[in-house]
């Protein structure tokens, strides 16, 4: 008869334990836990999988500080109403840890296939490497098709491939497959560094991934690109092979090299942030600095451009070649269209000396309608303000703020649609017929001997109010806003003042 009763209580205890992982309740794991637990939080689980393979829409999994060796997988979606959450415990850090992990084709610490209405937030993600560039892993890989995830608060690191000539690994990756989006999905918060991602990216939405937002992360110190949204790279079927209606913004990204990584080349061509095909991005309220290429929107692939782009209200300082690149960087790719560059501050880039502040490079007509506006120009010791090299590849610019120490060199400071013929700046002016409004001055910033520099302008610079507003959104692209120009400044202060007017450069008064 006990055996009797030790058998219905079991089934009991079973049958409700099982109830309640599908209930929508709290669940614990802890380095002190059993898998043979309830999950409750005086009987926790030991593993991430096992807590990810017993909880259904609605559950909240908080994971213990310690280190959790395991790649994890979530196999069950939450809905809009009742998603699913797995976060480090609060005021705690749970570590997934992949030393000794190995790496199947492209795996990540974290792996989300095909999933909808996830969160994870606050892990500490790393130490996950290959020798094999057959083999690619990730600190957070995305995959399929699925709405709502969010990827917030997580510190990513030290996830390498030992073969970067030709191998890859991510930092986080989201790779839309499907003709179904991923969408709506939101990746924020997150500090993402010393990775070696060989060919790949620190941080990526690639494929099918639409409306998108990727802001207020931390991406440094890795020897690739920074930000990128993607296209046409094979990774969503012909026809949905574009992320596109996305917003990056209030990132800081900086110590983004290539020079030291063969699967570039040992060059200094790692963007900070890239638009490579994208369609449909905004850019703004960035800061970005110390990267070989601070911003670029262009594309890879041949017959494709990046397209209705629009960078605005951001600061770029110190670039190893170029503040703000547009156009394919040989005639045998993509180009730049409708790619609208407004209200940028670009400061001191191009310290290697191998481009410049802005630079226009192949298949970027003036029939792109792309547009240079609105922009603070203030050239360093290399003193080149615009190089058009390509004949034939140019932006319509005006309303812009141009100023060096050494003052505008003939062949040196612009060099517009590879023309290098305009004697003084006036001449170039009129014989392009560009930047009629735009002053050769001082912008007066605050302070260029802090760290970092204050490029706000004085209240007497001939930036303030002397931009213009004339663009519309047709021109590029305004997300859900009704102006191209922003609503906020670099600093969050109203982007046009009460007068209607707006400053030159990403700052307003």
């Amino acid at each position: 008869m006990k055996s009797l009763w030790k058998l219905y209580f079991a089934l009991v205890v079973f049958a409700s334990t099982s109830l309640l992982a599908q209930s929508g309740a709290t669940f614990y794991v802890s380095k002190s836990g059993k898998d043979t637990n309830s999950g409750s939080y005086t009987a926790p689980w030991l593993t991430i999988q096992h807590s990810a393979n017993s909880v259904s829409a609605g559950a909240t999994v908080y994971v213990e500080t310690g280190v959790y060796n395991e790649s994890v997988t979530f196999p069950a979606s939450g809905t809009a109403s009742n998603p699913i959450t797995f976060a480090s415990y609060p005021g705690q850090t749970a570590v997934i840890d992949g030393t000794g992990l190995s790496v199947t084709g492209t795996q990540g610490l974290i792996n989300i296939v095909n999933q909808s209405y996830l969160t994870v937030s606050g892990f500490e993600i790393r130490n996950y490497t290959t020798s094999k560039a057959t083999l690619t892993p990730a600190g957070i890989w995305v995959t399929g098709s699925g709405s709502g995830l969010q990827l917030l608060n997580n510190l990513v690191h030290n996830i390498t491939t030992t073969s970067e000539k030709n191998g890859n690994a991510f930092g986080i990756a989201v790779y839309g497959t499907s003709s179904t989006p991923i969408t709506n999905l939101t990746i924020s918060g997150n500090q993402v560094y010393s990775l070696k991602t060989g060919e790949s990216e620190s941080l990526n939405v690639d494929g099918n991934v639409t409306y998108f937002s990727i802001t207020n992360n931390i991406v440094h110190d890795n020897d690739n690109i920074g930000i990128d949204a993607i296209g046409f790279e094979g990774v969503g079927p012909t026809g949905y092979d574009q992320a596109k209606y996305g917003e990056i913004s209030g990132n800081t990204i900086y110590n983004i090299s290539g020079k030291n990584n063969p699967g570039e080349g040992d060059s200094y061509d790692a963007d900070g942030l890239y638009c490579d095909g994208c369609a449909y991005v905004i850019f703004e309220r960035n800061t970005v600095y110390k990267c070989d290429l601070n911003m670029e929107a262009a594309s890879e692939h041949k017959g494709h451009d990046a397209s209705y782009v629009t960078i605005r209200n951001n600061v770029f300082y110190d670039a190893n070649t170029v503040g703000i690149s547009i156009g394919g960087y040989q005639k045998s790719v993509g180009g730049s269209d409708h790619v609208v560059v407004v209200n940028n501050t670009l400061y001191n880039n191009n310290t290697k000396n191998q481009g410049a502040e802005f630079q226009i490079q192949y298949n970027a007509p003036p029939s792109n309608g792309n547009i240079f506006e609105n922009n603070i120009v203030y050239a360093g010791s290399q003193n080149v303000w615009i190089y058009s090299y390509v004949s034939g590849s140019t932006a319509t610019a005006n309303w812009n703020l141009y100023y060096s120490t050494a003052g505008y060199v003939q062949g040196t400071s612009i060099d517009w649609g590879a023309k290098y013929n305009y004697k003084t700046y006036a001449a170039y002016q009129s014989g392009s017929g560009e930047d009629a409004n735009s002053p050769n001055a001082n912008p007066l910033f605050i302070n260029l001997s802090s760290t970092p520099p204050n490029l706000d302008v004085a209240s007497n610079s001939p930036a303030v109010n002397a931009g213009s507003t004339n663009l519309t959104c047709s021109a590029g692209y305004c997300g859900t806003g009704s102006s191209i120009y922003g609503t906020t400044d670099y600093a969050g202060n109203p982007r046009i003042n009460a007068s209607g007017q707006i400053n030159i450069g990403a700052y307003e008064q």
